[in-house]
């Protein structure tokens, strides 16, 4: 009888024992869990602050992309500066009052993302689609006009005036970077396209401003980069 008492003691320790490992089994995975929904929110970092991942790797993209027209333009300057004539006869030049209407009509598609952005802020729905709208519009126009500088609308562009490509350094490098920075804002026109779909099916709702954010650092870029190639290859004189 004792040893009957003594052996389901034991067994009945062994199952508290065990019971407790589960417990203790189940409390660690609960900790997982925990963890697991730590990392859906993400800690502010030292470096990079609140800011999003989406916010973080767009940054990072736009400095590699800085890199790309930094070195067109300097491969521009190089061939510019040790070339002795840099028109070659029978060359048209720029028309700069036309693209500097281009220039003027993509900082205004700037300033109209800006408030695309600050009405997302203020989860004012109508006004975040208006100005959503009327930059895709602005990029489009100056794709429309970049098309008409190339082959013409109307009247004749610059290919058939004369400046075509492989024909010169002149030539060559002006549809390399312009051309370059079309597909950008073709790229960005795109982009937005979308986000105002997701924002008409009210996707940000609630001040859900992110996204919009995002697609706004893309279009500044853009639009930077576009002042400082037209300020190099348009503006500079050609003497």
């Amino acid at each position: 009888m004792m040893t009957t008492a003594v052996s389901e003691k034991e067994v009945a320790s062994k199952h508290g024992g065990a019971g407790h490992h589960g417990a203790h089994g189940h409390g660690h995975g609960h900790g997982h869990d925990i963890q697991g929904d730590e990392h859906e929110h993400w800690e502010p970092d030292a470096q990079f602050g609140k800011a999003s991942l989406g916010k973080i790797g767009m940054w990072f993209f736009l400095c590699s992309d800085a890199l790309s027209f930094g070195g067109l333009l300097l491969g521009y300057g190089i061939l510019r500066g040790q070339s002795t004539e840099w028109i070659h006869p029978g060359e048209p030049e720029l028309g700069i009052n036309f693209t500097a209407g281009l220039t003027f009509l993509l900082i205004c598609s700037s300033v109209t993302m800006v408030l695309a952005h600050a009405a997302a802020v203020e989860n004012k729905r109508k006004e975040m689609l208006t100005f959503l709208g009327l930059t895709i519009i602005g990029g489009a126009l100056f794709l429309t006009g970049q098309y008409k500088e190339y082959f013409g609308i109307g009247g004749p562009g610059l290919i058939e005036e004369g400046l075509v490509f492989g024909h010169s350094a002149y030539a060559s490098t002006f549809y390399l970077i312009t051309s370059f920075h079309g597909c950008h804002v073709l790229t960005g026109v795109i982009y937005l396209s979308v986000i105002f779909i997701r924002a008409l099916l009210g996707q940000f709702e609630g001040g859900k401003h992110n996204h919009i954010e995002i697609a706004g650092l893309f279009w500044h870029f853009v639009d930077l980069v576009w002042i400082i190639v037209f300020t190099f290859v348009y503006l500079v004189p050609n003497t």
